[in-house]
């Protein structure tokens, strides 16, 4: 998706563990492998003597980089030096743009989600929605980066799209307003004495802020505290040890929080809660969807493991990997993926995802039952769970029961903007002993 993704840093130089050989295997490999790389070597001399436009060697050897990574899973990428520069912004929490993720699905720009308070968000730019035509130019077929770079430009300026959207009939024009993202990763409010915590990625800042926005609510709401709710819908991820220290405000010292297993058996590393529970052990409800990915799921599958949280909303991405970032000089980087993670209880998110405790479709979307969704088992290449079958990930949409009747048109009457959020507050208010109306749109 241009997706944010998890990280785990390494050295450069780590030895990468393989099968043991015997010398004869090892000999009769080497020299295949030497074969090809002569072929390799004479393909690159042909193409730049002998290509009808001239080409440089920059650009050619960019390309079997490229080439080699694509044949991998989605995530493992080569990151030159303007990659390698905006993902570091982004991590770091600051950087120009309009505030969304992009994937490339088959020559076409998808959004995969835009950002709290961006002009990706204020425009109402939706998760799933294609990006046709950038300042009227048609973009089917360019690269993911030269996207990109039509998006890009200085703050105060407009640029316009063309957006296609499932259940529209017509393509939305749109214009937006580029602006300096600065990537709040926490905000939180209060609603009927329960503390929201709105999460939407997961950069340097994403584990103090969440600290911080509890000690907040506890301050604000005292004895009338009746739990929390944290909201990663729409998270596509982020750092590795900010998913800990998020899982960690919420547990007691000693828990397992997750563990990536890599290629050798005995690559195994484990993370552990290592502070007591901020919440004094208050309810929490945890919210996600299709868009909930990576460093967002693993908050929800510790915390659903451990049965310290409900889980509410949809079926999560799936996007169970980790990818090490290997810096090659002072502005590129390997992005490879190296290791898969799991949950407690040793379930693998990759493709599954995180099933709901509670399933809620989100009702104020008004095409909620027509949005096709895709998720980490829809991508190309994508890393397959050796533990699933075909027909072992059921679609946790729930959109036909009959208690979710209810039409976005009737809940704005009702003035229920968000009702996903709405539940998990009534639902949240019943937890704590407290005495809430019913949602309405349950029938």
């Amino acid at each position: 998706m241009k997706h944010r993704i998890l990280y785990a840093f390494l050295p450069i130089g780590m030895a990468a563990l393989v099968p043991t050989q015997t010398s004869v295997q090892a000999a009769n490999t080497s020299s295949e492998t030497f074969r090809q790389l002569d072929q390799l070597m004479d393909i690159f001399e042909r193409v730049r003597t002998e290509y009808v436009e001239e080409v440089t060697e920059e650009q050619l050897i960019e390309g079997a980089i490229d080439g080699m990574l694509a044949s991998l899973d989605p995530h493992s990428s080569f990151l030159a030096a303007s990659d390698f520069d905006r993902m570091r912004t982004q991590t770091d929490g600051e950087y120009g743009g309009l505030g969304m993720s992009v994937s490339l699905e088959e020559g076409v720009v998808k959004i995969i989600a835009p950002m709290d308070d961006t002009p990706a968000q204020k425009a109402g730019i939706k998760a799933g929605d294609y990006i046709t035509h950038i300042d009227d130019e048609l973009i089917y077929g360019l690269s993911l980066e030269e996207a990109i770079e039509l998006m890009k430009g200085p703050p105060g300026t407009p640029v316009s799209m063309t957006i296609v959207r499932q259940g529209e009939e017509e393509p939305l024009e749109l214009t937006l307003t580029r602006a300096i993202i600065e990537l709040k990763p926490v905000k939180w409010e209060t609603q009927d004495n329960v503390g929201v915590i709105r999460i939407s990625t997961f950069n340097k800042q994403t584990g103090p802020a969440t600290r911080d926005a509890i000690d907040a609510i506890e301050k604000e709401l005292g004895d009338n505290l009746l739990g929390f709710i944290v909201d990663l819908r729409s998270n596509p991820g982020g750092l590795l040890d900010q998913a800990i220290e998020v899982s960690d405000a919420f547990m007691d010292d000693g828990g397992e929080i997750v563990s990536q297993r890599g290629r050798g058996k005995d690559n195994i590393q484990r993370y552990f809660a290592r502070d007591e529970d901020m919440t004094d052990g208050k309810p929490v409800i945890v919210i996600v969807d299709e868009g909930s990915a990576s460093a967002s799921e693993i908050v929800a599958g510790a915390l659903q493991d451990h049965r310290r949280a409900l889980i509410l909303g949809a079926r999560s991405f799936g996007k169970g990997s980790v990818q090490s970032l290997i810096p090659l000089s002072t502005d590129t980087a390997l992005r490879l993926t190296t290791a898969r993670y799991y949950t407690p209880s040793g379930r693998s998110v990759q493709e599954a995802g995180i099933e709901p405790d509670i399933i809620v479709p989100q009702l104020s979307d008004e095409h909620v039952r027509d949005r096709r969704v895709v998720r980490e088992s829809d991508l190309r290449r994508a890393l397959r769970n050796e533990k699933l079958d075909d027909d072992s990930v059921i679609e946790s949409d729930d959109k036909d029961n009959p208690r979710f009747e209810v039409t976005a048109e009737e809940l704005e009457k009702q003035g229920v903007e968000d009702y996903q959020l709405d539940y998990a507050v009534k639902m949240l208010g019943r937890l704590g002993g407290a005495e809430v109306k019913t949602a309405s749109a349950e029938r």
